[in-house]
């Protein structure tokens, strides 16, 4: 397979974390992958680049516009450092109720925000310890800094930066400047071949980049037991999940599941709650968005992307499940990642 496999670990506890991102690097998992909404995903990545030591270590996604570019430029030197170069910045823009409401965040237009900071982010990595005069302006994040220089030992002056996305104006920003590209937990192949990989390829067009220049990491959904059907359960809680969501309008109706995302938010609506959404979502819609079933089953889904990603972030089911249940799927998903890369 020429599929680059990485993993999500997860862990109930942050031992229990840490300890899942071992196995998962002594499984052959290439890169770790943390994210940030119950945890803050720098301090997730600090605690598997401490306890790890060949498996590059990434947040997708750290949000971009609760911090100032300057924090998470900091933020990505230290565990650069800790890793001694092998950390990737994945940043994301979360959704405007998130970052107006629950951080007091400015959100402004989300595409040029985000083109701001990531600008911002390199150009402190790149000056940290020169002492250069930085003057940036800009609507969203101008940068002036005078007088600064950063006293410690810096692995890099550049750190790859993948930003995520799945809108077309965003997706193809990232062609345009991003190291790489992360797609949300639902990715079918054939919405990453129809719609996302053309508008990534605009963007490298546009800045006249070769297509390899980014690093297409298709994240995938995965719930795995030798029960096909109790998998598919499995990842049926974090498919209604997402469903709930109004946003996703044209995702599920691009999939012929426009119907079944109403039915998942009239239930929604009723007071279910997000993450006990599983019981309205049908087999067939699981099958359409996740990589959940047997080994075999699941492996083959995984082969469907190879040819339009480069890479593939695994991650197990949690929404609506019980600890034991993560745990459980989480254990076959190690075993299978240990078999895809021959470890």
């Amino acid at each position: 397979m020429n599929l680059k496999i990485t993993y999500g670990p997860w862990g109930e506890t942050m031992d229990e974390m840490v300890s899942a991102a071992q196995a998962a690097e002594a499984a052959g998992a290439e890169v770790l992958w943390v994210p940030e909404l119950h945890r803050s995903a720098t301090i997730s990545a600090a605690a598997i680049a401490a306890a790890t030591d060949q498996a590059t270590v990434g947040t997708a996604i750290v949000l971009a516009f609760t911090r100032s570019p300057m924090v998470t430029a900091l933020e990505a030197m230290d565990l650069d450092e800790m890793t001694q170069g092998r950390f990737i910045l994945g940043l994301g823009s979360g959704v405007q109720r998130l970052n107006e409401l629950w951080h007091n965040a400015r959100w402004g237009k989300p595409v040029g925000h985000m083109r701001e900071t990531v600008r911002n982010i390199r150009a402190f990595i790149a000056s940290a310890r020169t002492g250069e005069t930085i003057d940036l302006p800009g609507e969203y994040e101008p940068m002036h800094i005078r007088g600064y220089e950063r006293p410690f030992v810096q692995a890099r002056t550049t750190i790859p930066i993948y930003l995520g996305a799945m809108g077309p104006a965003m997706t193809k920003m990232v062609g345009e400047i991003g190291d790489g590209w992360i797609s949300h937990e639902l990715c079918s192949p054939r919405y990453l071949d129809e719609q996302l990989v053309p508008w990534l390829h605009e963007g490298m067009e546009r800045a006249e980049r070769p297509k390899d220049r980014v690093d297409v990491v298709v994240s995938a959904l995965c719930a795995v037991d030798s029960d096909g059907a109790r998998a598919r359960r499995w990842a049926a809680g974090t498919v209604g999940f997402y469903a709930s969501v109004k946003t996703y309008e044209d995702f599920f109706d691009f999939h012929g599941l426009a119907k079944e995302q109403a039915t998942v938010i009239e239930a929604f609506r009723s007071g279910i709650g997000a993450d006990y959404l599983g019981d309205y979502v049908p087999d067939h819609m699981v099958d359409a968005l996740t990589v959940a079933g047997t080994p075999d089953q699941a492996m083959e889904r995984i082969a469907a992307y190879e040819g339009s990603a480069t890479t593939i972030k695994i991650t197990p089911p949690t929404h609506g499940l019980s600890a034991e249940d993560t745990r459980a799927s989480q254990t076959q998903i190690l075993k299978m990642i240990a078999e895809l890369t021959g470890s």
